[in-house]
């Protein structure tokens, strides 16, 4: 009789890695740093280069005197921190705070966990956030866009679409200017032509799936397209609410972090239809007018529950 012989996992090899992985999402990120830097100049060459210099440097040093362990700054992860928490911040804000949110994204909601794989929330959300509780002035200080500007802190400000939309302060951008990035904001939230850039090159590279940031856009049109119908005066109409704010920059590059969203597709589309859901009651019924970035930590904190109840079928067995 033969023998049914079976080798042990892993079953399928990749040539994949994490310096990969890492280094694709870094090219993907490139077009929204670009414009970034092109609209708010200087300011934002620093912030991002403080950013991501004080992940790192501060990755080394817990992994190397406090954890007293191998470092890993070479994966490129500590640098992906960085450039995301980078893209979370207005240009001008002064360059100490943004040591103090690295400090938080690597040292509190990363290394504290165990490190690369191991956070339940991702990093550059969470340090975006802890900034945004504790200097909720600078944190809501918006650059106005200024092509190629020399000026860092002292730059003038005004409000973002969002703030415009909701009727608060300020003129509402036209969707021109939505989709090149001439309008305030965040590094990394202006320019939804860059964005969906890198999006596009992570599909095509297979870094990520269509699952989250397909399920999490979709769900934003049809929730808000509801309201609006319902209600045209009170409640932003779909498109503003695709290109605004950091939907897409949340969307694309950080709702697909490996470590805190779902691991099958079923998973993933639960997943981001929830953050989909959040961000409009947050947006339409909160007094914060941005609410991605809440949005994707409540559901980073689901994801374990996801994972366990939201299972593919294993192989070989008999579904009843």
């Amino acid at each position: 009789m033969d023998k049914l012989i079976i080798s042990p996992a892993p079953h399928v090899h990749s040539n994949n890695s994490i310096e990969k992985t890492m280094r694709q999402v870094i090219i993907a990120l490139i077009p929204t740093m670009l414009a970034g830097f092109y609209f708010f100049g200087l300011g934002a060459v620093i912030v991002t280069a403080v950013s991501v210099i004080s992940c790192v440097l501060f990755e080394y040093l817990i992994q190397r005197f406090l954890l007293k362990g191998p470092t890993t700054i070479s994966d490129g992860s500590a640098v992906i921190t960085g450039l995301l928490l980078a893209m979370n911040l207005p240009s001008n804000i002064p360059f100490w705070i943004v040591i103090l949110g690295a400090l938080f994204a690597i040292g509190v909601a990363k290394m504290s966990f165990g490190g690369l794989g191991n956070n339940p929330f991702n990093p550059a959300l969470a340090g975006r956030v802890f900034l945004l509780f504790s200097f909720p002035t600078q944190m809501t200080s918006w650059p106005e866009p200024s092509p190629l500007s020399l000026q860092y802190v002292d730059a003038a400000t005004g409000a973002t679409p969002l703030v415009a939309l909701k009727g608060y302060a300020g003129e509402v951008p036209s969707i021109l200017n939505f989709l090149t990035g001439n309008i305030g904001g965040s590094l990394g939230e202006v320019s939804a032509v860059a964005i969906i850039i890198g999006l596009i090159y992570m599909l095509w590279k297979r870094t990520i799936t269509w699952h989250i940031p397909v399920s999490i856009l979709v769900t934003v049109a049809v929730f808000s397209g509801i309201l609006h119908t319902a209600n045209p005066e009170a409640y932003i109409s779909p498109t503003y609410h695709l290109l605004s704010g950091g939907l897409l920059l949340g969307a694309v590059f950080m709702a697909t972090d490996y470590a805190t969203s779902p691991m099958n597709a079923r998973g993933m589309l639960v997943y981001g239809v929830g953050i989909g859901i959040i961000t409009v009651v947050i947006r339409e019924f909160g007094a914060y007018p941005e609410g991605v970035s809440f949005a994707i930590l409540i559901m980073n904190a689901f994801t374990p529950l996801i994972n366990t109840y939201i299972k593919p079928k294993r192989f070989g067995k008999i579904m009843k």
